[in-house]
């Protein structure tokens, strides 16, 4: 009932593409006023600005194309970031709630968001929700451990976590790192980049610096060690020019072929050279879920 009320709204709210007037004054006036609550009720005025996906629009149709796979539920987003993700789920008939560390930057009307932060207790109940949704978040934040470990405490056992890192085990990103000691979405942060990330984000550098690399191992270890098990991997979409890397690549799965089967099993060989992690985009997508009691 929640999501088709959900759903119903956001039909209206897309369709209105009249001025607003002073509805942003009114919503900052609304959030100072409610300051030492951690809830933020989106003002019912429809705001000027549409939510915008922080991620590239290949990894939300992906999580997308899940989740209308699946039975309908409720459904955490975290972080929400402006809320395009969960504009599109909520239209799918699940029921959203949303928790951001900058929740002032959320653009959808009556869909409530809490403030949150991935590196501290996430203020939900236990076992509260069928899904969460993490896409882009945990390579912000100090310990995705933590992040992981009350993604299990808010999900009810045998629920659904869809979580999204930078793809740094292709090829590609591979021989970048071979060449110059990093990858295209982790580059050095130097003093001068982290003022400029301050600057452009207005004191919020996290939402943009990616300081914290996961690859397929450490995120598979994480979700196991937290009572997950592996559903299946996605990519955003194909490297435009991967073919330029088959002999690379033909030479790695031929020495993947080559070694131990135990030793294959023990060191996850066979995702790792897999289409989705070795020919994979800039994205992995973990669909994972959580063991049943």
């Amino acid at each position: 009932m929640l999501g088709e009320k959900q759903a119903e709204f956001l039909a209206d709210t897309f369709r209105f593409s009249g001025p607003v007037g002073n509805s942003n004054l009114r919503h900052a006036q609304y959030m100072e006023s409610t300051a030492p609550t951690p809830v933020v009720a989106q003002s019912a005025v429809k705001l000027s600005k549409q939510a915008e996906p922080l991620a590239h629009q290949a990894i939300h149709d992906t999580v997308v194309g899940i989740l209308k796979a699946l039975p309908r539920g409720a459904l955490l987003d975290a972080p929400a970031g402006e809320g395009a993700l969960a504009a599109r789920v909520i239209a799918a008939g699940f029921a959203v709630s949303c928790c951001d560390l900058y929740p002032e930057i959320f653009h959808l009307p009556d869909v409530e968001i809490r403030k949150a932060n991935l590196d501290r207790e996430l203020p939900f109940d236990d076992r509260s929700f069928d899904y969460v949704t993490c896409i882009e978040g945990l390579e912000h934040i100090e310990n995705p451990q933590q992040a992981i470990r009350e993604f299990a405490r808010v999900l009810r056992p045998g629920g659904h976590l869809i979580v999204s890192v930078p793809n740094i085990l292709n090829i590609e990103e591979r021989l970048k790192w071979l060449v110059h000691g990093y990858t295209s979405h982790f580059k050095p942060i130097t003093r001068a980049l982290a003022a400029r990330l301050r600057a452009e984000y207005d004191n919020r550098e996290e939402i943009a610096a990616h300081v914290n690399p996961i690859g397929y191992s450490e995120l598979r270890y994480i979700l196991e060690k937290y009572g997950f098990h592996i559903a299946a991997l996605h990519r955003d979409k194909p490297k435009a020019h991967a073919w330029l890397y088959w002999p690379v690549v033909a030479s790695i799965r031929l020495i993947a072929v080559l070694t131990p089967r135990p030793k294959r099993r023990e060191r996850w060989t066979e995702e790792l050279v897999s289409d989705e992690v070795l020919l994979g985009g800039n994205t992995l997508i973990v669909h994972a879920s959580l063991n049943g009691d």
